[in-house]
């Protein structure tokens, strides 16, 4: 008899058996390497509205910052975050890559700068990169998980806040402060500095910083190229802040421009002429060849070297605006205001010419209101508005030109129960109206959505926290009004005007161990969608598909954590995993693009001023797949680094780090991805940078 270990029953024995512990809340610098010891100060969560620190949040949190954020930076955020407990990246080669949390990715993971929505247009397609720069971040939160309402309730799967110095929250003490950083990579041939400077004095501040990027196409070994051809990206920001500060808050104005080339790997004209006959797929007279596997013909195509690939260029101008008060009036802890304004453009360049041009101009504003306890309640009251004026024109204007325009009202309290109970009911109602501008009816949908969650400190040091949320997401343009050729995803989509609310049920189930030398956090999640919008595969030629954006219930359940075991003053290791499930309910098939089980170890030390650690991870095979997908193989990926701090003056501190990334070379075609066979991740590659404060 042959016994057979499935992924979740792999990933719930760990868990449950192992010595060491699961994920620290917050990540820290020796993830892959250590530079600091391992005792952390208490953290806020800036995203929570509350200010809760990590280990009393009621749903799973990831926070990077300081030297764990610089040993996992890379250029894409989805990169960044990628290898995390329960987070992946549907990475599209070199310039583009978004966060996958839970199986989930935009439109259900909403991407933040400091609160606010970035208005780009990384949520239409995974060729599209999202507008957040993780050189300038100076910390990364993930909440995972369907409570984050104050964001709305379409975020089932989690959000990211990014957090950045772009506006300044205080004066400096010596008048200036800065920080930068220099690297360089081989395999990516990465080139990359970044630096910023904050100088104030009295209520004023200005905070001036900048960044410039270029890679060339990555190296992928054991495959038909030795490069992936358009997996190159250049990229330079600047960003220029003002911030009037007095002891009671702040209000500042920063203006940021990026600007943006990325290639695009696996870019197929050979289907552009396709179209639907109703439900069927014409292209140009050819047959139905449902024989040949996804992926077979990018990889042809590649073999072939027909054409260079096309490229995005990109240019995004945006105006923050952040303030806080503290205590106005009786009554009243504090008001926060966080706003964002968006001209963003991309153009897609083919032998020359500009072959299709995205364009979003928006705005996001949100006010946020924290009174003082009232009968034992404290909590906070908002309101967020957001517009988006967002079109598409040219050859793959599959987007009509769309009008949306969005407002929510949330309300989060808490209540603390004795010492050992923290209690937590959130709220909130959204109005969203889409208005195509080409005659066809708008879209006016309303949506409620309500969590209630409690977290337990049962013992010293040990704390269980259960989540119930109730979610509804409403339905984006695209899914609404798509009609055409969409050549990123080898896709041919179809909208549905009819479309719904769909509505999420979730229970998630949080175990921590915050002190002592075994250190652990585990969640198990499951989340039943009514009326889940994918889409819907209705033919398919070769590897292009026709498809059609439905309603079917569906249901994602899975298990992520991470254990950790201090041997020593100087050593300690980490057990990791996560595994997700996502199919259609009834027998009606596995949803696609869900990320495979994961399982590694992770071992650093710290000495002095010398820190180092080494990663092992192993994804499993992708079995559990949909309609017109194909199995993935499994991979193993071995990183590391290390690392060494030294210091010039008192208020100065400078980390050389030596960080290798796919040491063994694997050849490794990542699950969520939609041009997996076409651009595979990256091979191995050795990088050298260099940071320092002062």
């Amino acid at each position: 008899m042959r016994l057979r270990i499935s992924p979740l029953a792999l990933a719930l024995a760990t868990a449950s058996l192992s010595p060491f512990a699961v994920a620290q809340q917050r990540i820290p610098a020796a993830s892959p390497a250590a530079v600091s010891p391992a005792i952390l100060a208490p953290i806020t969560v800036s995203a929570s509205a509350l200010g809760t620190a990590v280990d009393s949040m009621t749903t799973p949190v990831i926070v990077l910052d300081d030297d764990g954020l610089m040993s996992r930076r890379q250029s894409t955020l989805g990169d960044t975050l990628n290898g995390l407990p329960g987070i992946h990246a549907d990475t599209f080669g070199g310039g583009a890559s978004r966060p996958v949390i839970r199986g989930q990715t935009a439109p259900r993971v909403k991407v933040l700068s400091d609160g606010s929505e970035l208005q780009d247009a990384s949520s239409v397609s995974p060729d599209h990169a999202v507008t957040i720069e993780p050189l300038l971040a100076r910390k990364v939160e993930v909440l995972r998980g369907p409570a984050t309402l104050l964001y709305g309730g379409g975020a089932i799967g989690g959000v990211v806040n990014v957090l950045d110095n772009k506006i300044p929250t205080a004066v400096p003490e010596n008048g200036v402060e800065g920080e930068a950083e220099v690297r360089g990579a081989t395999g990516t041939r990465e080139r990359a500095g970044a630096v910023g400077i904050t100088a104030g004095e009295g209520n004023f501040a200005v905070r001036v910083e900048g960044m410039k990027r270029e890679s060339d196409d990555y190296r992928v070994p054991d495959w038909s190229s030795r490069h992936v051809d358009g997996s190159y990206s250049k990229s330079q920001q600047g960003s220029l802040g003002l911030s009037w500060i007095t002891p009671r808050g702040y209000l500042g104005v920063a203006y940021t421009y990026l600007d943006s080339k990325y290639g695009l790997p696996g870019h197929n004209h050979e289907y552009e002429g396709c179209h639907p006959h109703g439900s069927t797929l014409h292209c140009g007279g050819h047959g139905h060849d449902h024989g040949e596997e996804e992926g077979d013909a990018h990889d042809h195509d590649h073999e072939h070297g027909a054409e260079p690939p096309p490229y995005v260029k990109l240019r995004s101008e945006r105006f923050d605006l952040r303030g806080e008060y503290r205590e106005p009036i009786a009554g009243i802890e504090k008001i926060r205001l966080r706003g964002g304004l968006t001209d963003y453009k991309h153009s897609e360049i083919e032998d020359g010419a500009a072959g299709t041009i995205f364009r979003n101009r928006g705005y996001d504003a949100r006010l946020e209101v924290e009174h003082k306890p009232v009968l034992g309640l404290r909590g906070v009251v908002g309101v967020q508005n957001a517009y988006s004026d967002f079109r598409a024109d040219g050859e793959e204007g599959f987007l009509p030109r769309s009008k949306t325009r969005s407002t929510g009202l949330f309300l989060l309290e808490e209540y603390r129960l004795a010492d050992a109970w923290r209690l937590e009911f959130g709220a909130r109602h959204d109005w969203q109206r889409v208005k195509p501008v080409d005659g066809q009816p708008a879209s006016d949908l309303t949506g409620n959505s309500f969590s209630a969650s409690a977290i337990w400190d049962f013992a010293p040091q040990y704390s269980v926290a259960l989540s119930l949320s109730r979610s509804q997401r409403l339905p984006t343009a695209q899914e609404l009004y798509a009609d055409g050729v969409h050549l990123a995803t080898n896709t041919f989509e179809i909208g549905d005007a009819d479309l719904k609310a769909e509505t999420s049920q979730n229970i998630d189930l949080t175990l921590r161990k915050t002190a002592g030398d075994t250190t652990f956090s585990v969640s198990a999640f499951h989340n039943r969608v009514k009326d889940y919008i994918y889409a819907n595969t209705l033919d398919r030629f070769e590897d292009f598909r026709l498809i059609e954006y439905a309603q079917q219930d569906a249901e994602f359940t899975g298990i992520e954590g991470e254990i950790r075991h201090r041997f020593t003053p100087i050593f300690s290791a980490s057990v990791f995993g996560d595994y997700v499930r996502g199919k259609l309910t009834g027998g009606q098939g596995n949803l696609p693009r869900i990320p495979a089980a994961r399982l590694g170890v992770r071992g650093d030390a710290t000495w002095q001023q010398w820190g180092a650690g080494v990663e092992v991870a192993h994804v499993f095979r992708q079995n559990d797949i949909a309609d017109f997908e194909s199995r993935t193989g499994g991979y193993d990926l071995v990183s590391a680094i290390v690392s060494y701090r030294t210091s010039l003056g008192p208020k100065d501190a400078t980390t050389i780090y030596l960080r290798g990334n796919n040491l063994l070379d694997k050849l490794a075609y990542n699950h969520a991805s939609f041009i997996s066979r076409a651009a595979p991740l990256a091979g191995r590659s050795i990088m050298l940078g260099v940071r320092t404060t002062f």
